[in-house]
């Protein structure tokens, strides 16, 4: 069996049916966005998840732990000589590019994510994704090259003059018009959109970049902008599960403070998005007391029990970074962990991807090496991780298998 890069049949992500738009700008009250739909019954097993497996199953443990990793990456136009030395040290599974790394020209670009694909392919034999963050608004990392999509707050206020279609059909188009943009450059992953919807815990930090207020509309705003993306190519991440709380979480604890009822107020567009087949989930860094008191990108209890038992994902969950503020110390227990640490700590409560910069990888992915061998970090649970990642690489045309 072989697996090549080339293109494979693409799942199209659900439109929200259960949801009736023909009211316009009719909402939901409170006591309506509790009502979480029930989880569906686990689907079979499928061909490409069959696929992933195999190529899982041959991988040492070197291998697996680069998988599970998303790498920034040193570099303008093609990789530092210190990168090359890092990714063939560890050949990530993900590579993510900021602002930095695309101020230059559209060949450019081009040439730096294929020559990417290329050394990381020829260290592990695994195309990476190539992932950036591209929300609109102020949000943009392309500084010449691409279009700026809208803030996602402008289509809330659109909303009230079209009302909700008209609005949800333009964040659709949009998103179209730009995922082609940016597919045409070599990214196959976008660390968006924003599902969470403004409130008083998390409207400081998110500002803009929140679909407005109503959970609903921000719901089918967010797979509205997955459709439009995911027909050109691009994966998307919905972030951050279950919300984000308090100031910018780079430099502030984050505390989701709230009983249960209050919870799954916040979660409510991420249910409806699990509903219609969301396929990756960012999770935020805030502590949850109701639920533990670990912060959400550790926790079992809401990654393994809330978010995959309780609402039935079963798609790729992504940690946000840990070098941030909310991501190191935990404000409930005091606790100060290593960017490392935390990656074993996030894979064993049910993380899939652990995101890194190119000064921590070869630390963490050391000990993350160490942890398998030693039995700290379960094997079989970063196999499942890794299976995941590759299962969506298969689905977006990334990997073919082929039966010899």
């Amino acid at each position: 069996m072989k697996y090549t890069d080339s293109m494979c049949r693409r799942r199209p992500f659900l439109p929200l049916l259960f949801i009736l738009l023909s009211a316009g700008n009719a909402s939901v009250n409170n006591d309506t966005a509790t009502e979480i739909p029930q989880a569906a019954p686990a689907p079979q097993i499928d061909t490409e998840e069959i696929f992933a497996r195999h190529i899982v199953s041959s991988m040492d443990d070197r291998l697996l732990a680069a998988q599970v990793l998303i790498c920034g990456v040193n570099g303008r136009g093609t990789l530092s000589d210190n990168m090359k030395i890092l990714l063939s040290e560890c050949p990530a599974g993900t590579l993510i590019f900021f602002r930095y790394n695309l101020d230059t020209e559209t060949d450019e670009i081009r040439s730096f994510l294929a020559e990417s694909t290329l050394f990381i392919v020829e260290k592990s034999g695994v195309p990476p994704f190539l992932a950036v963050d591209h929300e609109g608004g102020n949000v943009n990392r392309f500084p010449r090259t691409v279009n700026r999509l809208p803030a996602a707050l402008s289509y809330w206020e659109l909303s009230k003059s079209t009302g909700w279609s008209r609005a949800i059909e333009k964040i659709e188009n949009d998103a179209f018009d730009s995922s082609r943009e940016i597919s045409a450059l070599g990214f196959n992953l976008n660390f968006a959109p924003v599902a969470e919807y403004q409130n008083d815990n998390n409207r400081v930090f998110l500002g803009s970049r929140s679909y407005g207020p109503d959970p609903v509309f921000a719901a089918l705003a967010s797979a509205a902008f997955i459709r439009g993306m995911e027909r050109a190519g691009i994966l998307c991440a919905a972030k951050h599960f279950p919300s984000s709380a308090g100031a910018d979480p780079h430099y502030h604890p984050s505390i989701l403070k709230g009983d249960r009822a209050d919870l799954d107020r916040l979660a409510y567009p991420f249910a409806l998005l699990t509903g219609a087949g969301a396929r990756a989930i960012m999770v935020s860094h805030s502590v949850v007391p109701e639920i533990d008191g670990e912060i959400a990108s550790l926790s079992e209890k809401v990654m393994g029990g809330w978010l995959r038992r309780d609402l039935g994902f079963r798609g790729i969950i992504i940690s946000d970074d840990f070098s941030m503020a909310a991501g190191r110390t935990n404000t409930v227990t005091g606790e100060v962990l290593s960017p490392a640490a935390a990656a074993i700590r996030s894979l064993n409560a049910g993380s899939d991807m652990i995101f890194v910069w190119p000064y921590d990888i070869r630390n963490t992915h050391r000990m993350l090496v160490s942890a398998l061998e030693d039995g700290r970090l379960s094997r079989q649970r970063v196999q499942e991780a890794a299976t995941r990642i590759l299962t969506e690489k298969i689905r977006m045309g990334l990997i073919e298998p082929i039966n010899d």
